[in-house]
């Protein structure tokens, strides 16, 4: 048996928590105007199983013991952020897999691997990540029922609705670079991708 009550109680909770704007719907976004929300799926697929971690670990008190050791946090950001950045800025000068080619016939070829990387490492290198996720679950918790079942079923509502909600950016995005492709703004739109990539790194790295 589950304590349905709240299990329901936490889907407006994390409704509202996941469509806020941060850092992986603003990685979403800017990958659903540089590559298109087909090619984003694979940011979405290395976000969700990066949140899905987060998510596991705060419950069974791993996040305790990851936030008690900030030197592993600090490295692991800023390297993140360093990556994303240099991103970024290949993005705002037109150039790199990840812009958007100014010529029709010519193709992304930005890898899977690429993007997988993007969305778990954005994910997961977020300490305030680790540290919400340790507030907002256990009240969800009913102590007096096995654990294993409960989690199962919040994190397949967690990760079904991060999905929706990166799924719903990442269209967003898109919507805007085919309003906005016309060849002479396609360098206006590698900078507002750049531009938004910048932003995701300096969250990651300060944040």
């Amino acid at each position: 048996m589950l304590n349905w009550a709240l299990i329901v109680a936490f889907v407006p909770t994390f409704l509202f928590v996941s469509f806020t704007p941060g850092m992986c719907m603003t990685l979403s976004m800017t990958l659903g105007i540089t590559v298109g929300v087909k090619r984003a799926l694979w940011m979405m697929l290395g976000e969700l199983v990066g949140v899905g971690i987060v998510a596991i670990c705060a419950v069974v008190g791993v996040a305790a013991i990851m936030l008690g050791a900030p030197v592993i946090f600090t490295a692991f950001k800023w390297l993140g952020g360093l990556y994303l950045g240099w991103l970024g800025l290949q993005m705002w000068r037109s150039k790199g897999k990840m812009a958007i080619p100014s010529e029709a016939n010519v193709q992304n070829n930005v890898s899977p691997k690429t993007l997988i990387t993007q969305g778990f490492v954005t994910a997961i290198a977020n300490p305030k990540g680790w540290a919400f996720f340790m507030v907002l679950l256990p009240p969800f918790i009913d102590d007096s029922l096995p654990l294993p079942m409960q989690l199962s079923v919040l994190v397949f509502m967690i990760l079904t609705i991060e999905f929706i909600a990166l799924l719903s950016y990442a269209g967003g995005g898109q919507t805007l670079s085919r309003l906005l492709a016309k060849s002479s703004n396609v360098k206006l739109l590698n900078r507002i991708s750049g531009t938004l990539m910048i932003g995701v790194a300096f969250w990651l790295a300060l944040g």
